[in-house]
């Protein structure tokens, strides 16, 4: 089962955006029901770094919003994808202006 950009959760998506509130909550609920049998014994987590809190998705979210530091690991590539445009009206020179902690995990 695909997680990220889910086709039956992008299709109840645009239910939702198109006003059918019912059919986006039938196709949410269908696609979280395949998720709950799908990854019933499967881990799901595609968190690279060694925690405590893999695959425990509620306790992680939960620690994250109360520091208010930072994302889960696993968020990052979905936000990363809405900041990129941004970044493009700059030619990504924020960039120059970053320097990530040393803990963040980088590309090999």
């Amino acid at each position: 089962m695909l997680i990220d950009n889910n086709p039956k959760e992008l299709e109840a998506m645009e239910a939702f955006h198109r006003g059918d509130r019912q059919e986006g909550l039938r196709l949410q609920e269908e696609s979280a029901s395949e998720f709950r049998e799908e990854y019933k014994n499967k881990d799901h987590c595609p968190c690279k770094k060694a925690c405590r809190y893999h695959g425990n998705c509620k306790e992680c979210v939960a620690i994250h919003r109360a520091h208010q530091e930072h994302v889960p690991n696993c968020m990052r590539p979905m936000i990363n994808q809405k900041i990129k445009p941004l970044s493009e009206l700059t030619e990504h020179t924020i960039s120059y202006e970053i320097e990530p902690p040393k803990e963040i995990l980088r590309k090999e």
